[in-house]
Protein backbone atom coordinates (compact mmCIF):
# COMPACT_ATOMS: atom_id res chain seq x y z
CA UNK A 1 0.00 0.00 0.00
CA UNK A 2 3.08 2.51 1.03
CA UNK A 3 4.62 1.34 -2.17
CA UNK A 4 1.16 2.21 -4.49
CA UNK A 5 0.73 5.45 -2.32
CA UNK A 6 4.74 6.53 -3.39
CA UNK A 7 4.27 5.97 -7.53
CA UNK A 8 0.60 7.75 -6.93
CA UNK A 9 2.47 11.07 -5.26
CA UNK A 10 5.76 10.45 -7.70
CA UNK A 11 3.44 10.29 -10.93
CA UNK A 12 1.47 13.56 -9.64
CA UNK A 13 4.70 15.64 -8.80
CA UNK A 14 6.04 14.23 -12.61
CA UNK A 15 2.35 15.91 -13.65
CA UNK A 16 2.01 19.65 -11.91
CA UNK A 17 6.21 19.84 -12.91
CA UNK A 18 6.86 23.16 -15.27
CA UNK A 19 8.24 22.55 -18.26
CA UNK A 20 12.10 23.54 -18.35
CA UNK A 21 12.37 27.09 -19.48
CA UNK A 22 12.89 27.14 -23.56
CA UNK A 23 16.37 28.86 -24.23
CA UNK A 24 17.32 27.27 -27.14
CA UNK A 25 16.23 26.17 -30.38
CA UNK A 26 14.83 23.24 -30.79
CA UNK A 27 15.81 22.43 -34.55
CA UNK A 28 17.93 23.49 -37.47
CA UNK A 29 14.79 25.68 -39.19
CA UNK A 30 14.50 27.75 -35.36
CA UNK A 31 18.06 28.03 -35.30
CA UNK A 32 18.12 29.32 -38.78
CA UNK A 33 15.37 31.56 -38.05
CA UNK A 34 16.97 33.23 -35.10
CA UNK A 35 20.03 33.58 -36.68
CA UNK A 36 18.51 35.58 -40.05
CA UNK A 37 16.26 37.49 -37.20
CA UNK A 38 19.36 38.87 -35.66
CA UNK A 39 20.93 39.46 -39.11
CA UNK A 40 18.32 41.56 -40.24
CA UNK A 41 18.48 43.37 -36.67
CA UNK A 42 22.08 44.24 -37.48
CA UNK A 43 22.03 45.52 -40.81
CA UNK A 44 18.40 48.05 -39.73
CA UNK A 45 20.39 49.11 -36.89
CA UNK A 46 23.48 50.18 -39.61
CA UNK A 47 20.82 51.71 -41.75
CA UNK A 48 19.30 53.65 -38.94
CA UNK A 49 22.63 55.12 -37.97
CA UNK A 50 23.34 56.11 -41.93
CA UNK A 51 20.18 57.72 -42.44
CA UNK A 52 20.69 59.48 -38.88
CA UNK A 53 23.63 60.99 -40.58
CA UNK A 54 22.24 62.00 -43.65
CA UNK A 55 19.08 63.76 -41.84
CA UNK A 56 21.60 65.86 -39.98
CA UNK A 57 23.00 67.19 -43.37
CA UNK A 58 18.99 68.15 -44.14
CA UNK A 59 18.07 72.10 -43.81
CA UNK A 60 15.55 72.68 -40.79
CA UNK A 61 12.17 72.01 -42.96
CA UNK A 62 14.01 68.63 -44.33
CA UNK A 63 14.70 67.50 -40.88
CA UNK A 64 11.23 68.32 -39.16
CA UNK A 65 9.87 66.20 -41.74
CA UNK A 66 11.73 63.38 -41.19
CA UNK A 67 11.37 63.40 -37.50
CA UNK A 68 7.82 63.56 -37.80
CA UNK A 69 8.39 60.18 -40.60
CA UNK A 70 10.52 58.87 -37.50
CA UNK A 71 7.43 58.77 -35.31
CA UNK A 72 4.75 57.97 -37.83
CA UNK A 73 6.27 55.34 -40.49
CA UNK A 74 6.48 52.31 -37.81
CA UNK A 75 8.82 49.03 -38.04
CA UNK A 76 7.60 48.13 -41.10
CA UNK A 77 7.81 51.17 -43.33
CA UNK A 78 10.58 53.37 -41.65
CA UNK A 79 13.06 51.18 -42.59
CA UNK A 80 11.90 50.98 -46.23
CA UNK A 81 11.91 54.96 -46.02
CA UNK A 82 15.40 54.78 -44.78
CA UNK A 83 17.11 53.02 -47.28
CA UNK A 84 14.91 54.32 -50.25
CA UNK A 85 17.00 57.92 -48.92
CA UNK A 86 20.32 56.39 -48.60
CA UNK A 87 20.12 55.12 -51.68
CA UNK A 88 18.84 58.58 -53.34
CA UNK A 89 15.23 56.81 -54.24
CA UNK A 90 12.21 59.06 -54.51
CA UNK A 91 9.59 57.41 -52.80
CA UNK A 92 5.79 58.39 -51.15
CA UNK A 93 6.89 60.43 -48.41
CA UNK A 94 9.70 62.56 -50.37
CA UNK A 95 9.91 66.27 -48.74
CA UNK A 96 7.88 68.24 -51.30
CA UNK A 97 8.99 72.04 -51.29
CA UNK A 98 6.44 73.62 -52.45
CA UNK A 99 5.77 76.03 -55.25
CA UNK A 100 3.68 78.85 -53.41
CA UNK A 101 2.29 79.44 -56.84
CA UNK A 102 0.33 76.15 -56.85
CA UNK A 103 -1.99 75.15 -54.64
CA UNK A 104 -1.41 72.50 -52.04
CA UNK A 105 -3.16 68.76 -52.05
CA UNK A 106 -2.80 66.34 -48.81
CA UNK A 107 -3.74 62.86 -49.92
CA UNK A 108 -4.55 60.87 -46.67
CA UNK A 109 -5.11 56.80 -46.96
CA UNK A 110 -2.87 52.99 -46.66
CA UNK A 111 -0.11 51.39 -48.59
CA UNK A 112 -2.36 51.90 -51.65
CA UNK A 113 -2.60 55.36 -51.21
CA UNK A 114 1.00 55.34 -50.97
CA UNK A 115 1.33 53.33 -54.12
CA UNK A 116 -0.46 55.66 -56.48
CA UNK A 117 1.52 59.17 -54.58
CA UNK A 118 4.23 59.33 -56.90
CA UNK A 119 1.89 58.87 -60.14
CA UNK A 120 -0.22 61.79 -58.64
CA UNK A 121 2.58 64.08 -58.12
CA UNK A 122 4.05 63.23 -61.93
CA UNK A 123 0.38 63.90 -63.15
CA UNK A 124 -0.48 66.86 -61.35
CA UNK A 125 3.11 68.30 -62.33
CA UNK A 126 3.32 72.57 -62.83
CA UNK A 127 -0.39 72.18 -61.50
CA UNK A 128 -0.72 71.10 -57.64
CA UNK A 129 1.97 70.70 -54.80
CA UNK A 130 1.25 67.33 -54.04
CA UNK A 131 1.59 65.34 -50.79
CA UNK A 132 0.98 62.72 -48.39
CA UNK A 133 0.11 61.75 -44.68
CA UNK A 134 3.41 61.00 -42.93
CA UNK A 135 2.42 57.27 -42.69
CA UNK A 136 0.55 54.44 -43.63
CA UNK A 137 -2.99 55.74 -42.18
CA UNK A 138 -4.39 52.23 -41.77
CA UNK A 139 -8.30 52.40 -40.17
CA UNK A 140 -10.30 54.95 -38.95
CA UNK A 141 -8.91 54.65 -35.41
CA UNK A 142 -5.68 55.70 -36.53
CA UNK A 143 -7.07 58.46 -38.41
CA UNK A 144 -9.26 60.02 -35.77
CA UNK A 145 -5.90 59.44 -33.27
CA UNK A 146 -3.26 60.89 -35.79
CA UNK A 147 -5.00 63.27 -38.15
CA UNK A 148 -3.61 66.78 -36.64
CA UNK A 149 -0.27 65.10 -37.09
CA UNK A 150 -1.22 64.03 -40.24
CA UNK A 151 -2.35 67.65 -41.16
CA UNK A 152 0.50 69.76 -39.76
CA UNK A 153 0.39 73.67 -39.87
CA UNK A 154 0.54 74.42 -43.18
CA UNK A 155 -2.87 75.59 -45.11
CA UNK A 156 -4.05 73.28 -47.56
CA UNK A 157 -6.51 73.73 -50.60
CA UNK A 158 -7.73 69.79 -51.43
CA UNK A 159 -7.45 66.94 -49.37
CA UNK A 160 -8.13 63.61 -50.79
CA UNK A 161 -8.52 60.51 -48.08
CA UNK A 162 -9.21 56.80 -47.64
CA UNK A 163 -10.12 54.47 -44.62
CA UNK A 164 -11.25 51.11 -45.72
CA UNK A 165 -8.99 47.97 -45.71
CA UNK A 166 -7.97 48.24 -42.40
CA UNK A 167 -11.83 48.94 -41.42
CA UNK A 168 -13.15 45.93 -43.14
CA UNK A 169 -13.56 43.99 -39.87
CA UNK A 170 -15.05 47.45 -38.15
CA UNK A 171 -18.34 47.29 -36.83
CA UNK A 172 -20.25 49.65 -39.18
CA UNK A 173 -21.62 52.08 -36.17
CA UNK A 174 -18.00 52.49 -34.76
CA UNK A 175 -16.92 53.21 -38.58
CA UNK A 176 -19.84 55.58 -39.47
CA UNK A 177 -18.96 57.46 -35.89
CA UNK A 178 -15.72 57.59 -36.78
CA UNK A 179 -15.43 58.63 -40.30
CA UNK A 180 -18.03 61.26 -39.16
CA UNK A 181 -15.43 62.43 -36.69
CA UNK A 182 -12.76 62.75 -39.32
CA UNK A 183 -14.79 64.55 -41.75
CA UNK A 184 -15.70 67.14 -39.01
CA UNK A 185 -11.70 67.72 -38.58
CA UNK A 186 -11.14 68.06 -42.19
CA UNK A 187 -13.99 70.25 -43.05
CA UNK A 188 -12.08 72.97 -40.16
CA UNK A 189 -9.63 73.22 -42.84
CA UNK A 190 -11.39 75.09 -44.98
CA UNK A 191 -10.08 72.56 -47.79
CA UNK A 192 -11.83 71.22 -50.54
CA UNK A 193 -12.64 67.46 -49.56
CA UNK A 194 -12.97 64.74 -51.87
CA UNK A 195 -13.43 61.16 -50.73
CA UNK A 196 -11.65 57.94 -52.25
CA UNK A 197 -13.92 54.96 -52.38
CA UNK A 198 -12.07 51.70 -51.28
CA UNK A 199 -10.49 49.34 -54.07
CA UNK A 200 -11.95 46.25 -54.08
CA UNK A 201 -9.62 43.38 -51.86
CA UNK A 202 -10.53 39.47 -52.84
CA UNK A 203 -11.87 37.08 -50.86
CA UNK A 204 -9.31 35.30 -48.51
CA UNK A 205 -10.64 33.18 -45.81
CA UNK A 206 -7.25 32.69 -43.69
CA UNK A 207 -6.65 36.47 -42.99
CA UNK A 208 -10.86 36.50 -42.53
CA UNK A 209 -10.97 39.02 -45.13
CA UNK A 210 -14.04 39.33 -47.53
CA UNK A 211 -15.06 41.23 -51.30
CA UNK A 212 -17.76 42.27 -49.43
CA UNK A 213 -16.98 43.94 -46.54
CA UNK A 214 -15.41 46.44 -48.57
CA UNK A 215 -18.72 47.00 -50.67
CA UNK A 216 -20.38 47.23 -46.96
CA UNK A 217 -18.04 49.97 -45.71
CA UNK A 218 -18.21 52.00 -49.48
CA UNK A 219 -22.01 52.40 -48.78
CA UNK A 220 -21.71 53.33 -45.70
CA UNK A 221 -18.83 56.47 -46.03
CA UNK A 222 -21.16 56.98 -49.26
CA UNK A 223 -23.47 58.44 -46.90
CA UNK A 224 -21.68 59.85 -45.27
CA UNK A 225 -20.66 61.59 -48.03
CA UNK A 226 -23.61 62.27 -49.30
CA UNK A 227 -24.56 64.11 -45.92
CA UNK A 228 -22.00 66.32 -46.22
CA UNK A 229 -21.27 67.15 -49.95
CA UNK A 230 -18.55 65.95 -49.96
CA UNK A 231 -17.66 64.19 -53.99
CA UNK A 232 -16.01 60.95 -54.27
CA UNK A 233 -13.53 59.99 -56.45
CA UNK A 234 -15.02 56.49 -57.51
CA UNK A 235 -11.66 54.38 -57.24
CA UNK A 236 -13.50 51.26 -57.07
CA UNK A 237 -15.91 51.34 -59.77
CA UNK A 238 -13.23 52.40 -61.76
CA UNK A 239 -11.12 49.65 -61.18
CA UNK A 240 -13.59 46.91 -60.79
CA UNK A 241 -13.97 45.68 -64.50
CA UNK A 242 -9.97 45.47 -65.07
CA UNK A 243 -8.90 44.20 -61.34
CA UNK A 244 -7.48 40.85 -63.50
CA UNK A 245 -5.38 42.68 -65.48
CA UNK A 246 -4.63 45.55 -62.59
CA UNK A 247 -4.51 43.89 -59.56
CA UNK A 248 -1.82 41.78 -57.97
CA UNK A 249 -3.30 38.17 -57.64
CA UNK A 250 -4.85 36.68 -54.09
CA UNK A 251 -3.67 40.91 -52.93
CA UNK A 252 -5.21 44.06 -52.05
CA UNK A 253 -2.43 46.15 -53.72
CA UNK A 254 -1.81 46.62 -57.90
CA UNK A 255 0.68 46.10 -60.17
CA UNK A 256 2.57 49.25 -61.69
CA UNK A 257 0.04 49.54 -63.97
CA UNK A 258 -2.58 49.97 -61.53
CA UNK A 259 -0.60 52.38 -59.75
CA UNK A 260 -0.45 54.65 -62.95
CA UNK A 261 -4.65 54.09 -63.65
CA UNK A 262 -5.15 54.97 -59.77
CA UNK A 263 -2.97 58.01 -60.23
CA UNK A 264 -4.47 59.17 -63.23
CA UNK A 265 -7.89 58.97 -61.70
CA UNK A 266 -6.97 60.72 -58.55
CA UNK A 267 -5.34 63.73 -60.33
CA UNK A 268 -8.66 63.94 -62.20
CA UNK A 269 -10.57 64.31 -59.26
CA UNK A 270 -8.31 66.53 -58.18
CA UNK A 271 -8.19 68.83 -61.34
CA UNK A 272 -12.04 68.77 -61.08
CA UNK A 273 -11.89 70.60 -57.51
CA UNK A 274 -9.39 73.37 -58.52
CA UNK A 275 -9.85 76.36 -59.92
CA UNK A 276 -10.27 76.74 -63.55
CA UNK A 277 -7.09 78.94 -63.85
CA UNK A 278 -4.88 76.01 -61.39
CA UNK A 279 -6.45 73.06 -63.42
Amino acid sequence: MRQLLLLCLSAACAVAAPEPAKTEPTNAQEAAAKELAAKRAAQDKVVAERYQAWCEQLGPAEQAWEKVLQQQLGGFYLPMHQRDKLAGKSNAWDFVKDDPKLPRVLLIGDSVSRGYTQPTRAALAGVANVHRAPANCGPTASGVKNLEVWLGAGKWDVIHFNFGIHDRGTPAADYVQRLEAIVARLEKTGARLIWASTTPIPDNPAQKQTARSIVEKNALAAEVMRKHGIPTDDLFAALTPRLAELQNPNDVHFTGAGYEFLGAQVAAAIRAVLPPAAR
